[in-house]
C-alpha cells in the first residue's frame, strides 16, 4: 500500500489535512446533488403529469356518475360514456397509478440511499452489508453514470462485516469517480466483490488507458492528480486511504497503460475494537 511522508506530530499539520478532508467530504456530496436532484425530478415530473391528467378522468367519470342519477335511460347514459371515451379512461387510470406509484417508489429508493450516504462523519463500527453499501452508492451516481458508461455488476458471496458504512460508501464514491473521469465518454466499469477467512474486499475496474507506473507510487498523496488543472482536488484517495487504514485495511492498485485500472480494498470482517466495545468483562466472565 503506498505511503506518503507526514509528521504526525505536527498538531498544524493535522488539523489543516482534518479540515481539507472534510471540505473533500462534503465536496463529494455536493458533486452528487445534481445528480440526485435529476433523479428524483424525473419521476416526480412523471407523477405530477399523471396526476393532473387523472384530474380530467375524475371530473369525466363524476359526470357519469351524476348523469347515472337522472339519465331518463340506459341509452342516453351509454351514449355519454361514449362521447366521454369511458373505456379508454378505465384501462388509462390503472396505467396511470401502476406508473406513477412505480415513480414514488424510484424516489424513495434515492431517499432510503441518500440517508444511507448522509452520515459522513459516523465514526461507529456497524455490522454491515458490503453490497449495500455499494448498491447505494451505485443508486446514487446512476444519474452520471447511465449517460457515460456500462457498469457490470459481479458479486460475489459476502459474510456481514463491521465497519462504518457512510465512510466505505464515501471510498465508493470516489473509486467510482474516478473510474468515471478516466474513462470520459464510454467504457465500463466492473464493480467486483469476494472475501477469504478473515477479509472482504471490493473493487472498481475500468478500462480506460490507464496509470503510468511513475504516478503509481504517489496516487495516495494529498493533491496529488493526474487530472487537469481545475478538475480535481488530488484529495479523494486520500481520504479513501485514510478510511481504510481507520478501518485497519489496505487497497491495492493494478495499473497499466492501454488496459485500465483496479482499485481493490480490503477490509477485515471483525474489527477489534468494535468487539472490545461490544462484549464487557462481565459477558465475557
Amino acid at each position: 500500500m503506498p505511503h506518503f511522508n507526514r509528521d504526525l506530530n505536527d498538531p498544524d499539520l493535522e488539523r489543516v489535512s482534518r479540515q481539507l478532508l472534510q471540505s473533500e467530504k462534503m465536496a463529494a456530496i455536493g458533486q452528487l446533488a445534481a445528480g440526485v436532484a435529476h433523479e428524483i425530478n424525473n419521476p416526480i415530473g412523471y407523477v405530477v403529469s399523471n396526476l393532473r391528467t387523472l384530474v380530467g378522468y375524475v371530473d369525466a367519470m363524476l359526470k357519469i356518475i351524476d348523469r347515472a342519477e337522472h339519465a331518463e335511460s340506459l341509452e342516453e347514459l351509454q351514449a355519454m360514456k361514449q362521447r366521454l371515451d369511458y373505456g379508454y379512461i378505465r384501462e388509462d387510470v390503472l396505467a396511470l397509478l401502476g406508473e406513477s406509484e412505480e415513480g414514488i417508489e424510484r424516489v424513495k429508493v434515492i431517499i432510503s440511499a441518500l440517508k444511507d450516504f448522509s452520515h459522513v462523519d459516523e465514526d461507529t463500527f456497524l455490522v454491515a452489508d458490503l453490497h449495500h453499501c455499494l448498491d447505494t452508492t451505485l443508486q446514487l451516481m446512476n444519474n452520471e453514470l447511465k449517460y457515460r458508461t456500462d457498469v457490470v455488476r459481479e458479486y460475489g458471496e459476502l459474510p456481514p462485516i463491521e465497519c462504518m458504512p457512510s465512510q466505505i460508501n464515501q471510498v465508493v464514491l470516489n473509486l467510482l469517480t474516478n473510474a468515471v473521469h478516466a474513462l470520459g465518454a464510454g467504457g465500463r466499469i466492473s464493480v467486483r466483490t469476494g472475501h477469504d477467512d478473515a477479509m472482504a474486499w471490493f473493487e472498481v475496474e475500468d478500462n480506460a488507458d490507464g496509470i503510468p507506473a511513475e504516478h503509481l507510487p504517489r496516487l495516495f498523496e494529498p493533491f496529488f492528480t493526474t487530472k487537469p488543472v481545475g478538475e480535481g482536488t488530488g484529495l479523494g484517495l486520500a481520504l479513501s486511504y485514510r478510511i481504510v487504514e481507520k478501518h485497519a485495511g489496505r487497497i491495492e492498485v493494478d495499473s497499466q497503460l492501454g488496459r485500465g485500472s483496479r482499485f481493490r480494498v480490503w477490509l477485515p470482517l471483525e474489527q477489534p475494537a468494535f468487539h472490545q466495545a461490544v462484549h464487557s468483562p462481565s459477558e465475557d466472565a
